[in-house]
Order: C-alpha cells, then structure tokens, then sequence
C-alpha cells in the first residue's frame, strides 16, 4: 500500500527518493515503497512490519483510513488489533512460485489471517495478487491461485458477491491506481485496478444512535493540540455513538469520568466525532496509571460492563490438539491480550440452526462449533454479548502461538452493576445539558 499512497499523492517524491536511497544502502531496495508504512527502525531492519501503521487516502467517492497490519507470525495479536477497527480488507498473496504455497498450505499465514478477518467482522474482502510480474503476469498461476483460495475464503464464511481478486505488482506499481497497460496482462485482464475496487466498496451502517464505545489503541500524557502538557491524551476507533469536546467520558475498567479538553479526528482538530472515525482526544481529570491497553471510553450512563467470567460460541480452528474443559489460552478482544481459561464445555451445536447436537462434550475438534464458559485469569475486562456490541462481543483465542478459534460473546457476567448505580448517582448533576 506505500506505492498506492504515493501514486495518490501523499508521499512526495523527495520523501520517496530519500526512502529508496537509504533503502540501497542497507540491501533492501525492493523495499522502499514499505518504509511509507513501516516507520521503525525495528520494522526496516527486519523487512517486516511489526505494529499497527495508519494513514489516510482518498479515491473518487471514498475517504478511506488505511491501517497497515503486520502479517509475521510474531506480530499477530498487533494485526488482530487492526483487524478489529476495519470494515474492509485487502488480503494482499505473494504469486511469486513457491510464495503463495508457503502461505497457503498447512497452517500457513494467508489461511490464519483470513480465518480472522472474517471472525473479527470483516464481511468485503479484495485480494490483491501481488508479484505477478516475477511470473511474467501468468493467467494460469494467477488462475491457479483463485481456484484454490476462492473456496477456501468460502468454506471461511465470505461470501462470494463480496469477494474481489486483482492482479497488481507492488514494486513497478503495476494495476495499482490506474488500469494497466501491460500487454502481458490486458490479453487476458480487463477488470479494475486495485484503487478502482476499494472505491466500489460498500460503506458500512453506523451505530449513531447506540451509547458511546471508544475502544483505546493508545494513550500517553500530555495533550494533542499543540504546547498541551496536561491531561491524558486516548487514541482510538468510535465505534458506536458520538461525543464532543466538553463532554464527560468514563473509562472502563476503572470507572474513572474524565472531561474532554480537544478532539482530532483523522489527523485534523475537530469539536465532534462520531462512530466510524478514528479519534485522538484529550482528557481532565484522570490519572494516566487508571489505563491499560484495551480499555474503552464510554457514556457514564451507559456504562461498558466489566466481567471476568461470560459464555461464548466458538468456531474452532484448524488445531494441533483437542481443546478440552480447563486448557488455558490468550483471549484477544479488540485491544485486550488476557490469559482465560475454556472452564466449560457446554455444548456443541449446529453452525447453520443452532440446535444443540451434543451437551457436556469431552473434547472439542477442528470445525466444531460450541457454546463454552470462559473464565478470565489476571484480571476483568470490558466486554458486552454480540447483540449489544458487534465490536465489543467478537473474541478470538490462540496458543501455541496459532489462533485456535473465535466466536461470539452470549453472555457476560457483570460485576460493576453496584459501583456504576453509586458513582452515577454522585456524579448525576454533571450531565446535565443546557
């Protein structure tokens, strides 16, 4: 995506030039339109991407926020983070031989990060098959490649209407931001580029009308707008509701209210934000040792709840090993990386009915679906069942460093029903507006 952003304009061509100069100078040309997206020095040394990248573009109908997700192995709770904020996905395969099929077979990286777009609430998904210029832009690999990852993306539960294949060269820019005139390609390729599919992409329903949910991605102190030093500032996607500059928020866990000093959405300062932006805020009146990764800004009124025990229905992933009552595993939601433990075993049912097939199983397999009790271990989190929060009730589990399943939240326990009656009961005359 760094060719795409500086064939749109937003990296100019000095800044490239520099990129490509240092890019040489350590062995890795072919990696200069990455380092547009790949910040760190961590990140250029290794020729990997290791957190969460955004940035912003603009097409002829769209605006877009672009999160670049890492896709190694080791990074990927960060790009289940990402994935969590996003509305659409471009699944970008390596087509250069061999590529594809170290990715794709097995346990392979491609099949994982698939697996979790679609488990975290990804329904659009273009796949950008990269490299084709290695293989002379080949219909048949190209081919090849959609006839073995199209039902596999099917069985993994896109649909077919919402799935786009495009043939595209990262490095020469090829089909990116203008329809190609290769002749190797237009014999057997007429369709769109890249830049012309994510402007067909649908844009999604906004929860305006639910209660505040700003899941935080980052916090740090000291303010946005420029010579702030106080408050703590919170970073992060809405989404559900609205909240202005001068409005009270509460962070959850902790209930701690704090007032909204300013506001930047999308890079720009702004008095208001609504569910769907990205949003960098400052807050008065909070201790920045009351945050944690994961937690989530919401309306006092309507607080998140908070809870260390809930029932969810897993889909179980390809696995090494039966999942069994008490294993432990990493719970991911949104931002939240917490050890839990599966303490029950309710029951396995029908992915298409729902109908319970087996209570009290002993063991769960691959392509399973059941309903299961989890504890969390360290310490409650925010968390509401699927049918308040499509974005708050999503969760996946891994071990093993592989995700081993995802599902949904059905029920949660909560445990800051007495605490929130009492505290919005003090603070009751600040919310009051006139």
């Amino acid at each position: 995506m760094g060719h795409v952003l500086y064939s749109l304009g937003n990296v100019n061509q000095r800044t490239m030039q520099k990129y490509e100069r240092e890019s040489q100078k350590i062995g890795k040309g072919s990696f200069s339109y990455a380092w547009v997206l790949d910040e760190t020095g961590e990140e250029r040394d290794r020729g990997i991407t290791m957190d969460i990248a955004m940035n912003h573009f603009e097409t002829d109908h769209r605006q877009f926020t672009l999160l670049d997700a890492p896709g190694h192995r080791d990074f990927i709770p960060n790009m289940i983070s990402g994935t969590a904020q996003a509305d659409a996905a471009i699944l970008v395969v390596d087509a250069a031989t061999g590529g594809f099929e170290s990715g794709f077979q097995g346990n392979g990286q491609t099949k994982e990060h698939a697996y979790l777009a679609r488990s975290l609430g990804v329904q659009q998904l273009i796949v950008a098959i990269n490299k084709l210029d290695a293989v002379n832009w080949s219909k048949d690999r190209y081919d090849e490649i959609v006839s073995k990852l199209k039902p596999f993306l099917l069985q993994a539960g896109f649909r077919s209407h919402k799935l786009t294949f495009v043939p595209v060269s990262g490095l020469t820019g090829e089909n990116l931001v203008q329809p190609s005139d290769a002749a190797e390609l237009t014999s057997w390729y007429d369709g769109p580029c890249l830049i012309q599919v994510i402007d067909l992409l649908e844009p999604p329903t906004r929860l305006l009308d639910r209660p505040l949910r700003i899941t935080v991605t980052d916090f740090f102190k000291g303010g946005v707008s420029v010579g702030s030093s106080s408050g703590v500032s919170i970073g992060g996607s809405v989404d559900a509701g609205h909240v202005q500059v001068g409005e009270h928020v509460m962070i959850v866990p902790g209930n701690e209210i704090g007032v909204i000093k300013n506001l930047q959405v999308n890079d720009e300062m702004s008095d208001w934000a609504a569910a769907g932006d990205n949003v960098l805020m400052t807050l008065q009146g909070l201790d920045i040792l009351n945050f944690s990764t994961g937690c989530v800004a919401c309306n006092p009124q309507f607080p998140v709840p908070v809870t260390s025990s809930f029932t969810a229905q897993i889909v179980v992933f390809d696995i090494r090993y039966p999942l069994t009552s008490g294993i432990i595993v990493n719970l991911h939601q949104q931002g939240v990386d917490e050890p839990v433990a599966i303490s029950k075993l309710e029951c396995i049912v029908d992915k298409a009915t729902g109908e319970v097939i087996k209570r009290n199983p002993r063991h769960l397999l691959k392509g399973m679906t059941a309903k299961v009790k989890i504890d969390v271990l360290e310490r409650a989190i925010p968390l509401e069942s699927f049918k308040d929060s499509k974005h708050l009730g999503r969760i996946t589990l891994r071990k093993y460093g592989e995700t081993v399943a995802a599902g949904v939240v059905d029920q949660v326990k909560k445990e800051n029903e007495l605490i929130l009656f009492k505290r919005l009961e003090l603070n009751s005359l600040c919310f009051f507006r006139f």
